[in-house]
């Protein structure tokens, strides 16, 4: 089968993912190690990548002996909610980190396993991605400047498929602390569910090879 590489994917949004492309694609499942990111290895009979975007200088290390990779899902993010005079240096720092710097610091040791299959990177941003979303600065600036790498990626390395998600507010954890922030009451079903989203980017990368998906907007009804 092909195999796939998922960040985040230790719950929410990123085991949904995994759940979805388990009957597809073997999985190496990426992010620092954990109970829960063993589990979901275990459900799925995945193998993990251990690996922390606060360390990226580390990451070429781990994922070198891969050679050749047909999938790469970034899923991991962090979001801080703060308007700009509210957020701190060290959270913007945190937010770019993560959100920005480990995808680049992953993806660019595995471009030669990537071309070596014609592979696909598919980038879980977001709607903040596109428009600036109150309350979420430093995550907002992450999204578009991921867009930015997202699309620099599709011009420099035309073998490969790339693939930007801009999904809405989806039922995680993340959303349930921003709706908090708010001073909101956390409603699940008035957002998109972890699994609706994974079968969107499920179907992206299971669809023709001689298709080619730039973007996908996804919105709860």
């Amino acid at each position: 089968m092909p195999t796939a590489m998922i960040t985040g994917a230790s719950r929410g949004l990123g085991a949904a993912i995994a759940a979805a492309l388990a009957p597809t694609h073997t999985l190496f499942l990426a992010g620092r190690p954990s109970a829960e990111l063993d589990a979901v290895a275990e459900q799925f009979g995945a193998t993990t990548w251990p690996m922390d975007f606060g360390d990226p200088d580390a990451i070429e290390a781990v994922v070198e002996p891969i050679d050749e990779l047909d999938v790469l899902i970034h899923n991991a993010g962090v979001a801080y909610p703060a308007t700009v005079p509210e957020s701190t240096v060290d959270e913007w720092r945190a937010t770019l980190a993560v959100n920005v710097i480990g995808p680049v610091a992953l993806t660019l040791p595995l471009l030669p396993a990537l071309r070596a299959v014609g592979g696909h990177v598919v980038f879980v941003n977001s709607g903040a991605g596109i428009n600036a979303s109150p309350g979420l600065a430093s995550y907002t600036a992450s999204k578009f400047a991921l867009r930015g790498f997202a699309d620099s990626l599709r011009n420099d390395e035309p073998s490969l498929r790339v693939t930007s998600v801009h999904p809405g507010r989806i039922a995680t954890e993340m959303q349930e602390s921003l709706i908090a922030y708010e001073g909101r009451e956390y409603t699940p079903e008035k957002f998109l569910s972890p699994e609706t989203v994974a079968k969107v980017i499920a179907d992206a990368v299971n669809a023709p090879r001689d298709a080619h998906i730039h973007e996908i907007i996804v919105r709860p009804r």
